[in-house]
């Protein structure tokens, strides 16, 4: 189905480079404005929300930077990527998370009768979320629900993955798998699966109760890293000792260069033009 141009343009257009890649430069509900009218037209998309984790992820393995390269929409997970783009276009940018674009879904998709696939994480998850849907969103289609396993799919599960939610005419698919597996995924699946696939992590199993969602004052400090190493630190301690401190050297040298281009910039501009 061709794409509407305007959309095209706007997601071509409002984007800021952050160490290297192109961020959605948009405001929250734009972006999830974008999001449902893809869904409406059954446009294949691949959604990435990014974090420190992900970007240095890129930054270090050209098949993640070749994903980011290729996405259809990258948004500002992390409140770390949101201060960086607010310094460096001067511009207030808002966080785009997993767990926020998950909720305003489930609330909009009804609206325009979009089915919502949801795949990965495990059977236990997915029954709390499907739960949780009928007090929060009772009129929404669950286009269906698929756990994955750990282990890689043959070919053959894949392809019945593929058209398992083919078959489902689910508009907007939902998936958990942790990155960069989910990530890797979705773009292996861009233009097989009509509908805008949308790489979540972590935020099945926050919204199905079984983790924690940090609360807002945390998130809005950007501590969000803090409160999870906190419940998870064995896991979480190395990937952010690995992630945190390249990241705000490649970030802090951006800027850096950024405000030094523009100072340039403008001391030339304020010189009077001189004559041979």
């Amino acid at each position: 189905m061709e794409e509407d141009p305007a959309i095209a343009a706007l997601t071509g257009v409002v984007t800021q480079n952050v160490i290297g890649f192109e961020i959605a430069a948009l405001s929250f509900d734009a972006q999830i404005e974008l999001m449902v009218r893809w869904a409406t037209r059954h446009l294949s998309k691949v959604v990435c929300v990014a974090n420190v984790h992900m970007l240095m992820e890129a930054h270090t393995q050209s098949e993640m930077r070749s994903v980011l390269d290729r996405a259809d929409l990258v948004t500002p997970d992390g409140m770390p990527l949101v201060w960086v783009m607010r310094l460096l276009s001067g511009v207030c940018q808002d966080r785009v998370a997993g767990m926020d674009i998950l909720i305003a879904l489930v609330q909009k998709s009804p609206d325009h009768q979009i089915p919502v696939f949801f795949l990965g994480s495990d059977g236990q998850t997915l029954h709390r979320i499907r739960q949780r849907l009928m007090q929060d969103a009772p009129n929404l289609q669950i286009a269906g629900m698929e756990p994955l396993p750990f282990r890689p799919l043959t070919i053959a599960e894949d392809e019945a993955i593929a058209q398992k939610i083919h078959d489902s005419g689910a508009g907007i698919v939902l998936v958990s798998l942790g990155c960069p597996k989910q990530e890797l995924w979705m773009t292996a699946h861009k233009n097989r699966i009509n509908a805008v696939m949308i790489g979540l992590g972590g935020a099945f199993p926050v919204y199905a109760g079984l983790r924690r969602w940090a609360p807002a004052w945390v998130r809005k400090a950007g501590l969000e890293w803090f409160y999870r190493l906190i419940q998870e630190p064995r896991r979480l301690w190395k990937r952010y000792r690995k992630t945190i401190p390249p990241f705000l050297f490649l970030a802090f040298k951006q800027i850096l260069t950024t405000r030094s281009e523009r100072d340039i910039s403008a001391s030339s501009l304020g010189q009077p033009e001189r004559f041979p």
